[in-house]
């Protein structure tokens, strides 16, 4: 738990140095980009795809012909921009979880292993093409337990469950593993995941809930069309910059950890754990024992 909350904290005050805020705007400018050409492409004919399948649907018309006599019946109009945009947010958080782990985890974790860790041995035990294989296939598997549990989502209590559990799963899958991959060997980084997965599991599962927050900017641009433009982009900083948090805490973690895991098999060659202080104590020099020969002449 010490190590958990410590971890934690330092990751928040590192989110207030200058070169993270600065990070976190690179994958923005991606992942903006990228949803601006998907929505100039193909927003209009998805629109006129999920209206056509609402219509063709007989529980749908019932449900609009009960709202229009209620006297609310502009619903149906905000209806399937609501379907397409929290259709579409999962897999923009998978994209910028995916930039932010390719661009900044790597940059994040050499800031801190340089400040706080810059004795720990590097052994490379993931490489840049093992990370990238790691990361899609944890997310295609975390895509596929999506769709799998949306029928389940219908249920009030397993929609604030479900997905935020999914999100931190596959962020502890892909930051834990980068914030290894520089430092640690292919058996230290098994050990830790072995050792600490519950803890690893409760920080993705927790920067899940805070990656489930935006979403509120989502419905909010939907409501709000002329704030929409604004709104978007702000919603995925904030992604952004949540999964930015997430990595210093995996890193600040993962490396003390390891540097943990190394002191209990070389307790020298791993040296002193963070923030310990060495002092350093000058010798004594004891006065010389009489000789012999002085005896002897006595």
């Amino acid at each position: 738990m010490n190590l958990f909350l410590d971890a934690f904290w330092r990751a928040v005050a590192y989110c207030l140095h200058p070169r993270v805020i600065v990070l976190s705007l690179l994958p923005l400018l991606l992942t903006v980009a990228l949803a601006w050409g998907l929505g100039y492409y193909f927003w209009d004919n998805t629109l006129e795809w999920v209206r056509g399948a609402l219509e063709a649907s007989t529980l749908v018309n019932t449900v609009w012909d009960w709202l229009q006599s209620v006297g609310a019946g502009s619903l149906k109009l905000a209806l399937a921009p609501l379907i397409v945009i929290f259709a579409v947010t999962p897999i923009l958080v998978m994209l910028s979880l995916l930039t932010v782990a390719l661009l900044m985890t790597p940059l994040l974790t050499r800031l801190v292993a340089a400040r706080r860790f810059p004795q720990l041995e590097r052994k490379h035990g993931g490489s840049l093409v093992r990370s990238l294989l790691w990361s899609l296939g944890s997310t295609g598997l975390a895509l596929i337990a999506l769709l799998v549990s949306l029928p389940l989502w219908l249920i009030p209590p397993l929609i604030l469950v479900l997905p935020p559990l999914i999100w931190g799963w596959l962020t502890y899958r892909v930051m834990a593993f980068d914030a290894l991959a520089e430092h640690a060997s292919v058996e230290e980084r098994r050990e830790i995941f072995r050792r600490h997965r519950g803890w690893l599991l409760g920080i993705g599962v927790f920067c899940g809930y805070l990656g489930a927050a935006p979403s509120m900017l989502w419905a909010s641009g939907v409501l709000f069309a002329a704030a929409f433009v604004i709104l978007m982009p702000l919603a995925i900083w904030l992604y952004t910059l949540i999964f930015a948090l997430s990595s210093l805490w995996f890193a600040h973690y993962s490396l003390a950890a390891l540097q943990a895991l190394r002191a209990e098999a070389d307790p020298v060659a791993a040296g002193p754990t963070p923030g310990a202080t060495i002092i350093d104590v000058q010798a004594l020099t004891l006065p010389d024992e009489p000789t012999a020969n002085a005896n002897t002449s006595l």
